[in-house]
């Protein structure tokens, strides 16, 4: 198929130019998806488009490279400050007031991927709708391609990665995850040069399985150490194995295979149904309970287990702690690094900042996925963007309604 032949009706051409692209894409290159979805945009009416991926830190939006591509452009657009930026934070399309420009976010599920421009003439109810179903569609071809096409992870960078950061990042899920009943969030920072920190979040049968791990160092060693930690972990989950069972395997596998180092961790499960909260915290900060817009005090701080890696769990398997939650509530794990963050001067992130900050973004109705963001944008600035440990938040929101 070389072109597109647009059908009598409007949903008739719709479907005919989405079955198109589609058709198209299973044998394109990532360097023709963005002239993809540019051509099929100019088939349904418009006057063009642009495809535009998060970086990594959440912080610029990057265009796929299209012909026509001015070199201004290429440099991407800011998040905080832009009319894309808004789209992609709030998931909602945005219209420029003063020029037929739309910006339709670009979700995965609930995981947002980027942006699509489209330009007019005559941005009208009809071409809204083609093009929240082009941008549907764009994220689906990216998402699928990304594992196979370098361009489109290397579009998602400003500057190269250090060999541990490169190593975790390959183990790691999408930063956010969701169904009707519960939402869960991760950032993770430096994420150039992160060592030995990582996360795992994923759904399982109504029941959502959270895992935080901090281990020592910030070098390759480290990096290998989680991964090891995050392999041990899903194999034992998968198995049908319990907290206490997934403590335990991490524990043997560090010892065995890297000895002489430790972990900390906080390995967790919700039920999304009924909003119990159970959790096995070794050697970690305890996690955080947001409540109505406030922290709860001490809510969920328990006596904490000894860190991974010294054997003992392999002798004894940990009980696990429990909680109740109420809908809408949301628990913030993170590792040392967020609350021990030091200023220029010196001066300590701390829990209060982190808790006013999560407060602050609970206050003003930002999801769980922005609220995370700006919060670890915070820490960022306060340490003048030169963190000196890893720091890794893992926000999740239960909200049973829907």
């Amino acid at each position: 198929m070389t072109g597109y032949e647009p059908a009598p009706t409007a949903p008739d051409r719709l479907g005919a130019v989405l079955a198109g692209v589609l058709e198209r894409s299973h044998g394109a290159a990532a360097t023709q998806m963005a002239g993809l979805i540019d051509e099929a945009a100019r088939a349904l009416g418009a006057g063009g488009s642009r495809l535009y991926l998060v970086d990594v830190q959440q912080r610029r939006l990057m265009p796929l490279p299209q012909p026509g591509l001015a070199a201004d452009e290429r440099e991407g657009i800011d998040i905080d400050g832009s009319l894309a930026g808004l789209a992609y934070r709030g998931q909602r399309v945005q219209q420029a007031r003063d020029e037929a420009v739309a910006w339709f976010p670009m979700v995965d599920g609930v995981e947002r991927v980027g942006v699509l421009r489209v330009a007019g003439p005559g941005l009208g109810p009809g071409l809204t709708a083609a093009g929240q179903a082009l941008a549907s569609l764009a994220t689906l071809l990216v998402v699928s391609k990304s594992s196979h096409h370098d361009l489109l992870v290397q579009r998602q960078r400003v500057r190269p990665m250090t060999l541990q950061a490169e190593l975790l990042w390959a183990f790691l899920p999408p930063r956010t995850i969701g169904t009707e009943r519960a939402t869960s969030a991760a950032a993770l920072e430096p994420a150039y040069d992160i060592g030995g920190d990582a996360f795992d979040h994923c759904f399982i049968d109504g029941t959502l399985h959270l895992t935080l791990l901090d281990a020592m160092g910030h070098d390759f060693a480290s990096g290998g150490m989680s991964a090891a930690g995050l392999a041990a972990c899903r194999s034992t989950r998968r198995s049908g194995g319990s907290l206490s069972d997934i403590v335990t395997a991490i524990d043997r596998t560090l010892v065995r295979w890297i000895p002489d180092r430790l972990m900390t961790a906080v390995i967790a499960e919700l039920d999304t149904e009924n909003g119990d909260f159970v959790w096995v915290n070794c050697g970690h900060p305890p996690p955080l309970l947001i409540r109505e817009g406030r922290v709860v005090p001490g809510a969920l701080e328990r006596t904490a287990r000894l860190p991974l890696g010294f054997g003992f769990h392999g002798r004894e398997s940990p009980a696990a702690d429990r909680a109740r939650l109420q809908p809408g509530d949301r628990v913030l794990v993170h590792s040392d690094g967020i609350t021990e963050a030091r200023s220029p001067d010196g001066d300590l992130f701390g829990e209060l900042r982190l808790t006013d900050s999560v407060i602050r973004s609970t206050a003003s109705g930002e999801s769980a996925p922005e609220a995370l963001r700006r919060l670890i944008q915070d820490v960022l600035v306060h340490h003048g963007h030169r963190l000196r440990d890893d720091a890794t938040i893992l926000l999740t929101e239960w909200h049973p309604a829907g």
